[in-house]
């Protein structure tokens, strides 16, 4: 945590100081309206003593007179610098608050694909607003509490040292110690109850997000009751820490509020000793208790103030987390555009796992999904990648997109290194056709044009009607602008694959990734599909996962795995002519269904 703040300090500094001009003039705006506002009491100091004379005059009115008037002008100062502060603040902050979200969305989306697999999306959301939020709190504490503290605390000890140096020393030393205890406090209070309740309360949003994205099938199981009763779990351990973390800030208080009523009687009777040797007129114990007044006000909400602080940066501790994980898979120093003019890919002596830890000895990986794969695919060569689960089907299709590193070997396109090329141009140069096709919450028509973001509502119809789409959106009343729901929950699972492969078709890759990509269509649909596929695969270098071996016997060659190796290859002639796996495969699927 400790690190965690000081990376989150040293962060929204850093955002602040990307406009300097308007943070000087915010806390100018702050240290013009503190200073008309402390110079108030000492004027009207000067007018109670003037009254106190009971001389009436009119000398005495004028002189009233213009002591009010100076009061007037301080007022008008005051209010002219809250003014400045009131419209440059909110300016300043959110321009920043902008930028934070902005930097957050994009670090968030540059981590890896193992980073999204460990992660609750409704609380990676959550962490975002937290810290955009956190940082709109705590700069208006400094702004509206710390900083103006910091000026009234100089000016109110400066003056009752004037009046008394005993006076200001004994404001000097309270003012230090309650500031001090407080901090203690706020301190301890953050590591024994704020950062539990901060992990706690992201604990029911994780829960409520996972149990909403299966809704249906805690419905399918009836399971609401079960689920209720764990989401019940993690409301009370966040009510615990909750009415935990609000007593302790009572017990503060009532303390605070005790050791302010023994600051006020003293200073009060050592006031009252100097009335008493003439050094003091009736005027100074309106100034020093109106100074006390404000003192108090400033103090106690720096307690609480401060304890809001460290509960912010509680809030905006796992955004900063986040921020500071390295990124697992990032781009070269200098690395360039992928260029793709044939579609040749090679796998060289690959070794992948999904754990990073190494064991004793040679530095081999546990787990290893592949070990030292090697294979070549030629231009427009069509590659089926079959075999039982777990084999690596998907492993490779994932390392050829770089969503991870490979520990050992390369990967190249054109006989370029994919990991000294830019990620974004190497993937902008393979379409994937999912399993199950996740989309946008967006209308069909945006959602066809991912593929190709320039391409024309009559290319984006086109591609639509090879996929076979077409016949389904225009059957909707709004047609491609129907939109599908989040995730695409309001399509089927085979329009939205259609959808999927209609996105291909856009994007006109050299090179494409065929997973699975007709399992969820029915029989006539299929048809059509591979029709499309067809046209789809033509000239480009294919890769199908497929468990399905009838989708795959018109592949120019079939690689078989099994534990992170080919153990076969050829065509699907070649491979039944074999007594290996592939045969066994096929022999189970269609000998089992003819029985």
């Amino acid at each position: 945590m400790q690190i965690n703040t000081k990376f989150t300090f040293k962060y929204f500094a850093k955002q602040l100081w990307q406009f300097p001009w308007i943070f000087l003039l915010s806390l100018l705006g702050v240290v013009i309206g503190v200073t008309g506002n402390m110079m108030v009491p000492w004027f009207f100091k000067g007018f109670v003593d003037l009254l106190a004379t009971g001389e009436v005059s009119s000398t005495v009115f004028n002189v009233a007179f213009h002591l009010l008037l100076a009061v007037a002008a301080m007022d008008f100062v005051s209010w002219l610098g809250w003014g400045m502060a009131g419209y440059t603040i909110p300016y300043l902050q959110s321009r920043v608050m902008k930028a934070i979200a902005d930097e957050c969305f994009y670090k968030l989306h540059s981590h890896s694909f193992r980073f999204f697999n460990n992660q609750f999306v409704g609380a990676l959301v959550k962490r975002v607003n937290r810290m955009v939020r956190a940082f709109e709190e705590i700069t208006d504490e400094i702004f509206f509490q710390f900083f103006p503290l910091a000026l009234r605390v100089v000016m109110i000890v400066s003056v009752m040292t004037w009046i008394s140096p005993w006076m200001g020393l004994i404001v000097f030393l309270w003012v230090i110690t309650f500031l001090g205890v407080q901090a203690f406090l706020s301190r301890y209070k953050l590591k024994r109850y704020d950062l539990d309740k901060a992990a706690a309360d992201t604990r029911v949003t994780a829960q409520l997000a996972d149990t909403v994205t299966n809704h249906s099938t805690i419905q399918l199981f009836a399971r609401l009751p079960f689920e209720r009763k764990e989401f019940k779990k993690v409301t009370d351990d966040w009510y615990g820490k909750q009415i935990a973390s609000w007593f302790f800030n009572q017990h503060i208080e009532r303390a605070q509020a005790l050791f302010m009523m023994v600051l006020n009687f003293g200073v009060l009777y050592l006031a009252l000793r100097l009335w008493l040797n003439g050094t003091l007129t009736v005027g100074y114990f309106i100034l020093i208790q109106t100074y006390l007044w404000e003192l108090y006000h400033a103090v106690w909400d720096f307690g609480r103030t401060l304890r809001h602080s460290y509960e912010h940066l509680a809030d905006a501790n796992e955004m900063s987390e986040i921020l500071r994980t390295p990124i697992e898979v990032v781009d070269a120093v200098g690395a360039r555009n992928l260029k793709v003019p044939r579609g040749v890919v090679e796998f060289k002596d690959v070794t992948f796992s999904y754990s990073q830890k190494k064991i004793e000895g040679d530095g081999e990986l546990e787990r290893d999904v592949l070990k030292h794969l090697s294979f070549a695919v030629k231009p427009g060569e069509r590659i089926a990648l079959i075999g039982p689960s777990g084999g690596g089907k998907t492993t490779i299709t994932k390392l050829l997109l770089r969503l991870f590193d490979v520990q050992r070997g390369e990967i190249l396109i054109d006989g370029q290194n994919i990991s000294k090329v830019k990620q974004d141009t190497l993937r902008a140069q393979i379409a994937l056709v999912p399993q199950d096709p996740i989309l946008f919450h967006r209308s069909i028509v945006e959602n066809i044009r991912y593929g190709r973001l320039d391409a024309t509502d009559k290319e984006v119809i086109a591609a639509a009607k090879l996929a076979h789409c077409h016949e389904f959106i225009s059957r909707f009343p709004a047609g491609y602008q129907t939109f599908v729901g989040e995730r695409g929950v309001k399509l089927s699972g085979g329009e939205r694959q259609r959808i999927a492969i209609a996105r291909a078709i856009l994007a006109n890759t050299r090179i494409l990734i065929l997973d699975e990509a007709t399992s969820s269509l029915d029989s006539e649909s299929e048809k059509y599909i591979k029709d499309a596929l067809k046209i789809l695969m033509k000239g480009k270098t294919v890769f199908v996962i497929a468990h399905r071996l009838s989708t795959v016997v018109d592949m120019d060659r079939i690689l078989v795995l099994e534990r992170g190796k080919i153990v076969e290859e050829g065509s699907h002639a070649e491979l039944l002519e074999r007594e290996g796996l592939y045969k066994r495969l096929w022999d189970l699927q269609v000998g089992g269904y003819l029985e």
